[in-house]
Formats: C-alpha cells, structure tokens, sequence
C-alpha cells in the first residue's frame, strides 16, 4: 500500500516537473507566442490543474491526517501527562500525610520514652531505697550480733577475773586448817547423799 502511494507520488511530482515546460516545447518551432494560442491555453489550464491537485493533494489530504495524527499524539502526550500529573500529586499527598503522621509518631515516641525513662528512674530509685534499707538491717544485725558478742566476751572476761580475783582472795585466806574443815564437810556431804 505504501509503495502504491509512492509510486503515485513520484508520477505527480514527474508531471508537476514536466508540464510546465510543455509550453516552451510546444512554442519551439513556431513564430508565435505559444502561451497565448489554445494550446498554451490548455497547458495553462492542465498546469493548473495539477499544481492545485498537488496543492490540495499535500495540504488537503495528506496535512490534515499528520495533523490528525499529530493533534492525537499530543492530546495523548497530555492525557498521560495529567494522569501523571494526578499520580504525583497523589503521591505527594501520601508523602504529606506519611510526614505529618510521622511528626506525631516521633512525638509520640518521645513522650513514650520520657514516661518509660520517668518510670525506670523511679524504678532505680525504689530499688536502690530497698537495698537502703536492707544494708541498714544488715548493719543493724552485724551490729546486734557484734555486741552481743563483745557482751558475751566481756562476760567472760569479767567472770574469769572475777574466778581469778576470788581465787586470788580464797588463796589469801585459805590455811591449811581451813582447807582441811573444807574437805571434811565436802566428804560428811557426801555421806549423807549416800544415805539417802
């Protein structure tokens, strides 16, 4: 089909070529102006003809369909632009959207944050109360058990001098007399257990 158009094409254009020096070919041989004689009219009128075919053929059909063609892809070219258009602007308002609810969730995260820090700071310290208190204890127990330990020593001590005081003072005073009344009752004692 194209090459059809073509070869039509390359005809016309022939014609459009040859015609206007058929006048001048015509005229060759006579005296006579030949654009002026029937003839010359004719060529006139043919030459006409096809430069206004040729006209009508290139503007009135062939610039009206590129045109066409063109109009169409360029009311496409804006259609896909406008459809991108309306994409983008969608987009830009899910970017809006995402940011302004990603403001608030930082916000949100932050207060979060402050409560949770709040809350493990109160934590530590009502930990660190506790472990107060319960060192206190201890220190009040080691110092308890401490003392009565120095109390119970203290004891012993006071009673090991308190024996060796009173022996220093039975020591003083024991005779050999005394010792031997002491044994005699130690041994009468004895016997009356015995008995009973």
């Amino acid at each position: 089909m194209r090459s059809h158009r073509r070869i039509h094409l390359v005809v016309c254009l022939g014609l459009l070529v040859c015609l206007p020096a058929a006048p001048a070919i015509a005229s060759a041989g006579a005296e006579e102006n030949a654009v002026n004689t029937t003839v010359g009219m004719v060529f006139k009128l043919i030459n006409f003809g096809i430069v206004a075919f040729g006209v009508w053929y290139v503007f009135g059909r062939r610039l009206p369909k590129a045109f066409r063609g063109r109009a169409e892809r360029i009311a496409g070219s804006i259609a896909d632009a406008a459809q991108a258009k309306r994409e983008a602007e969608r987009r830009l308002r899910e970017a809006g959207q995402k940011l302004a609810r990603l403001e608030q969730e930082v916000a949100e995260l932050r207060a979060s944050a402050q409560r949770d820090s709040a809350a493990e700071a109160e934590r530590i310290r009502a930990m660190a109360r506790e472990e107060a208190v319960k060192v206190e204890r201890a220190a009040e127990a080691e110092m308890l058990a401490a003392e009565r330990a120095a109390r119970m020593e203290l004891k012993g001590v006071a009673a090991r001098l308190a024996v060796e005081r009173a022996e220093a003072i039975v020591r003083g005073k024991m005779t050999p007399e005394t010792q031997a009344a002491i044994f005699r009752a130690f041994v009468s004692d004895l016997g009356g257990r015995s008995a009973n």
